[in-house]
């Protein structure tokens, strides 16, 4: 696999398009961060890491509203790609719908949203934008 963000966020996408409650991805140290960025923000019920076999599982428990049944996750869009990655500085920083949703970038310091980013003034690599 060449792209392993790529295939997270595909997991993603195609277990909220067939209205999965949990979905099983193969965990990584950088997935990790982007799972835990996504329960502090909201866009995800719970996650938990299984440390089973060479490299583990993340269990995501997705976030539906309950009356419309809509996921609370929109759009998960890839950025920067193995054959074209995307650097931005601390001014350059996306505004995902003018600040509505998240962009996650991966800095010198961990991976954190563009909000954070910002505020501690470093610029790092856009993974995905999420709203």
């Amino acid at each position: 696999m060449t792209d392993p963000i790529a295939d997270y966020l595909t997991r993603l996408r195609n277990a909220i398009q067939a209205k999965h409650r949990v979905v099983e991805i193969p965990a990584s140290n950088l997935k990790k961060d982007i799972t835990k960025i996504l329960f502090e923000k909201g866009y995800i019920l719970n996650y938990k890491f299984e440390e089973e076999g060479p490299q583990g599982t993340i269990k995501i428990a997705l976030k539906y509203d309950p009356q419309t049944k809509a996921s609370a996750i929109k759009s998960l869009t890839r950025i920067s790609r193995p054959g074209m990655r995307q650097y931005k500085g601390y001014r350059e920083m996306p505004r995902v719908i003018n600040g509505l949703g998240i962009a996650i970038v991966s800095t010198s310091k961990g991976v954190m949203t563009d909000k954070e980013a910002t505020v501690e003034k470093i610029g790092g690599e856009v993974l995905c934008f999420i709203y």
